[in-house]
């Protein structure tokens, strides 16, 4: 008789939100899509469970009884949870999406929301945030990429410049990948949208400006810097011109 294939793992979700009703819903909505779920109701038993159930993605409301969504967060990212994000909002302006992602999200869904718009961005960040699935290049899954003093192991899920660990939200891993694949080469806004986003990304594109605001902020907080805004056409990763590459270079 032939091995039966082995079935994989139905992917974690850890809902947060203090309303009985919505967590009700989301919890169901989610088994019944295939999902395993644990629901907390504070951001007290976020960060515990968190830990102990070792979800996939987070959905996270930002008004919690006890802490800000966006702070809490911004906790978990401190503490070295990489896991995405959805945060689930009533403040929908730009502004506050932006403080949501600033904060460590990876994409959010205004209330009152439609259950299937739910699950399609749940699919959608899970695609561009699994290190299992595809890096949405055009190179193999686990290579290590380098460029002068920066390194990023594919595998490990690790960035380091000049040898000092730097850590990344997934987002911020795949886009940097992205970059780093094409160094010394200049990519378009939709070119970022299609392979870092995904073709089904409903959100503002302006979400590209925030991101390399903050691969900036970390990985050119050593000089030089290698994320140059090429005005009006896109981004590229490469060294200022007058400088040699590198190890890797």
């Amino acid at each position: 008789m032939p091995a039966r294939a082995a079935v994989p793992a139905p992917r974690r979700i850890l809902v947060v939100e203090d309303d009985t009703g919505i967590r009700t819903l989301l919890d169901t909505a989610l088994r019944l899509s295939g999902y395993e779920v644990s629901s907390v109701a504070t951001g007290r038993d976020a960060l515990v469970e968190a830990t102990r159930f070792s979800p996939a993605l987070l959905i996270l409301d930002v008004m919690l009884p006890d802490v800000d969504g966006f702070e809490l967060t911004r906790s978990l990212r401190t503490a070295g949870v990489t896991t995405p994000v959805l945060f689930l909002t009533a403040r929908t302006d730009l502004d506050d999406r932006l403080a949501g992602l600033r904060a460590g999200g990876d994409d959010y869904v205004g209330k009152p929301f439609s259950i299937d718009e739910v699950l399609l961005r749940i699919g959608a960040v899970l695609r561009r945030t699994d290190p299992d699935g595809e890096d949405g290049r055009n190179g193999a899954v686990g290579e290590v990429l380098r460029y002068a003093d920066l390194e990023l192991d594919e595998a490990a899920h690790e960035v380091s410049r000049a040898g000092t660990y730097i850590a990344l939200s997934p987002t911020e891993f795949k886009l940097l990948a992205f970059l780093m694949a094409n160094a010394g080469r200049v990519v378009t806004k939709p070119m970022i949208l299609e392979r870092v986003w995904g073709y089904d990304f409903a959100g503002d594109a302006r979400i590209i400006e925030t991101y390399v605001k903050y691969l900036r902020r970390k990985i050119d907080a050593i000089d030089p810097p290698l994320i140059h805004t090429e005005r009006g056409v896109g981004y590229c990763l490469r060294l200022p011109r007058g400088h040699r590459p590198g190890t890797g270079g």
